[in-house]
């Protein structure tokens, strides 16, 4: 499975993780990054950290990233997503 297709199965008011999505397709989380920062057509902005903070959004401000999630009802604080497991879409069934 290609990677454009499997963050376009994120939910709505979802996110998952570089690290999900790198264990889905036998890479590295940064690789993952690297390809969501030129990626066109897709939300990549549902693609966060581990940790449960936001990360990069193609290259530019965290910001507009929480601005859309934030419109997609996710709340977050600082660059924290409140309530992280409750949001958080696994790909894989483990």
């Amino acid at each position: 499975m290609r990677l454009e297709e499997l963050v376009k199965k994120i939910p709505r008011g979802k996110v998952t993780t570089y690290k999900e999505l790198a264990k889905a397709l036998g890479t590295s989380p940064r690789a993952i990054g690297q390809l969501l920062k030129k990626s066109k057509g897709i939300p990549c902005h549902r693609v966060v950290r581990s940790d449960g903070t936001l990360g990069g959004y193609r290259g530019k401000n965290w910001k507009e990233k929480k601005r859309l999630l934030e419109r997609e009802g996710i709340k977050i604080k600082g660059k924290l997503i409140v309530d992280f497991e409750k949001v958080m879409f696994k790909l894989s069934s483990e």
